[in-house]
């Protein structure tokens, strides 16, 4: 018990450090005003997210819909803009939720080594390459909502911990989850599959998915920042927007109808990722080339 106790104190030591070098991190980066829009934004998706509904493909989508963020910059201002809110999640459910300190260190670990590759591929890629990309992600996460809403969710076990070849799994499937973090879709949802079909209960999926996410935003903004790809004021939006979200989330709701937003999400990340991908492919060949050039 003393030594589960100790490695979460380290891990709250950790979120700590991560949340000072985030806010070092950003101020270098510039601070833009938001709109009110873009602050009820960072407010609505972080609602959802902390109930476990995810906030990168509805916050893509609201992006969209509003013409508010260049494609290019979109996983960026995600991943800058929703740190802050999921490291106050991480500091919450991992104080909430029981799981095994072994497990939950290691696959944030897993997560962040997955984060810290795809950013290095995704800051050079072109407008178009991130659509398709974007695109075929978002449809991915459409796939997962579907399954929840249709109760397809596999339904877990009782344990609070992975072990041998099913840590191995789950220390892979994390890891691929980080790659694609940077490109835009979420890791709560996949993550939720994740643990549940290794047989945890699907409530330690929680502090699992947010304390990756606590973990590898911060190093991943870093890199966003410093290479200009995301959209101060959006990001900034979702900073303000956010953390007053996840409390109210977090220690205020006690239930509420997720199964008809999770249905209204479909609808909508289904319609951006068809946009994206139909957007992608009218691009003209000229425009392709120059933007490629201009971003290799």
């Amino acid at each position: 018990m003393t030594s589960s106790i100790d490695a979460k104190q380290l891990l709250f030591v950790g979120l700590t450090l991560f949340l000072i070098f985030y806010i070092v991190v950003v101020m270098r980066g510039g601070f833009a005003r938001p709109t009110f829009l873009q602050t009820a934004i960072g407010f609505v998706t972080a609602f959802f997210d902390t109930l476990g509904i995810g906030s990168f493909a509805t916050t893509t989508s609201m992006y969209k819909l509003w013409n508010m963020v260049p494609v290019k910059l979109i996983p960026g201002t995600l991943n800058v803009g929703h740190t802050l809110a999921t490291i106050a999640q991480a500091f919450i459910y991992t104080k909430l939720v029981p799981v095994d300190s072994t497990t939950l260190v290691l696959m944030i670990v897993a997560a962040c080594a997955g984060a810290w590759l795809g950013v290095g591929v995704v800051v050079h890629w072109s407008r178009r390459k991130i659509q398709i990309g974007m695109g075929i992600a978002l449809l991915g996460a459409a796939a997962i909502f579907l399954m929840q809403a249709l109760n397809l969710f596999p339904g877990g076990g009782d344990t609070t911990a992975l072990t041998g070849v099913r840590l191995g799994v789950g220390l892979a499937g994390n890891f691929v989850l980080g790659v694609l973090m940077m490109l835009g879709i979420g890791l709560y949802g996949p993550c939720m599959i994740l643990v549940s079909l290794l047989g945890m209960n699907p409530t330690a999926a929680f502090p699992i998915m947010m304390g990756s996410c606590a973990f590898l935003m911060p190093v991943a903004s870093a890199r966003f920042i410093r290479t200009r790809t995301y959209h101060t004021q959006a990001a900034v939006g979702l900073m303000l927007g956010g953390v007053p979200a996840v409390l109210i989330a977090a220690y205020l709701v006690v239930s509420m109808p997720i199964a008809y937003v999770r249905w209204l999400v479909i609808v909508v990340v289904v319609y951006t990722s068809l946009n994206m991908l139909l957007t992608a492919r009218s691009e003209p060949a000229a425009e392709r080339e120059v933007s490629a050039e201009r971003h290799a």
